[in-house]
């Protein structure tokens, strides 16, 4: 398209010192050299789009995923009398292949998932799962670590790329891109995690007064003393895979880090736009199904 250019304007030039005739060649060249004009812009909007789309796969890359799936599951017996409760399933499906499977969709390769409870099932479940991502063990069948330990043990595991931690009892429709949102806010030079929240108002499956207040550059407060906080935490954060690395050997739960983070002004969330599902007990596992399938 420039060599064209560079001789149409020569075209236009040589046409120009004509005494006859030259104002219909300059007509001629004047509309070829606009074609090509706009043909370039078109192609110069193309080659961005094509960037913008290469930019937010980028975007996703580099992380991996710990699913916290080696709770007990008391409160969603007796559904989880002979089973994890990852492998309870809502509308057909196991959660775990909930989180998994948006976790995949965001790109994720490798998730890294703790065992304790009817360990030996789950392994097995996850073995034939005929898709991605990636899954390493994380074992706690000698002791259940909770989610500060349960990270802690996993980080080797997991590299020092920035990490999703994901509970296995949350289930979303989402209206917008929440994941990809996630990780546009994470920025490890400000944050030590980024959550993401659901509206309290509206939830299934979630009975409490809220966790947290948003500041509007995503900054998050935790509740205290207030009666209510208008967001929930909803299972998924980022983090990095060393930030319970000095914690207490055994179990300890991430809570005193979020709240030490917080006071430091660098624990940061995002609202899901959407509709959160809590599968904490039976109760909620039927309400979630009633929501998936256009009831609730």
């Amino acid at each position: 398209a420039i060599g064209k250019t560079s001789d149409l304007v020569q075209e236009i030039a040589a046409a120009s010192n004509e005494q006859s005739g030259g104002v219909g060649q300059i007509n001629t060249a004047m509309a070829q050299l606009n074609q090509i004009t706009q043909q370039n812009a078109s192609s110069s909007e193309e080659l961005a789009a094509t960037a913008e789309e290469m930019s937010g796969q980028a975007e996703n890359d580099g992380f991996n995923q710990l699913v916290l799936a080696a709770g007990l599951g008391t409160r969603m017996r007796p559904l989880t009398d002979d089973r994890p409760k990852a492998l309870v399933e809502v509308q057909g499906r196991a959660l775990i292949d909930h989180v998994l499977d948006r976790l995949l969709e965001a790109g994720v390769e490798k998730a890294v998932v703790n065992v304790h409870w009817f360990a030996d099932r789950l392994e097995a479940h996850l073995a034939a799962r005929r898709r991605g991502p990636q899954i390493v063990i994380s074992d706690e069948r000698a002791e259940l670590l909770e989610t500060g330990g349960g990270l802690k043990k996993a980080h080797p595991l997991l590299g020092d790329d920035p990490v999703f931690v994901a509970n296995i009892d949350s289930v979303w429709i989402d209206l917008g891109d929440a994941l990809s949102d996630l990780i546009r806010l994470w920025n490890p030079d400000t944050m030590d995690a980024a959550l993401l929240l659901a509206r309290r108002e509206g939830s299934i499956g979630f009975e409490g007064d809220g966790d947290f207040f948003l500041a509007e550059d995503g900054k998050l407060t935790f509740r205290g003393d207030a009666p209510s906080a208008p967001f929930a935490y909803m299972g998924v954060h980022i983090t990095r895979p060393g930030y319970a690395d000095q914690g207490p050997d055994g179990p300890f739960s991430l809570s005193p880090l979020w709240r030490k983070s917080a006071a430091e002004g660098r624990l940061y969330g995002c609202v899901l736009d959407g509709d959160w599902m809590h599968v904490g007990d039976p109760q909620a596992r039927d309400q979630a199904e009633a929501k998936l399938a256009g009831e609730g």
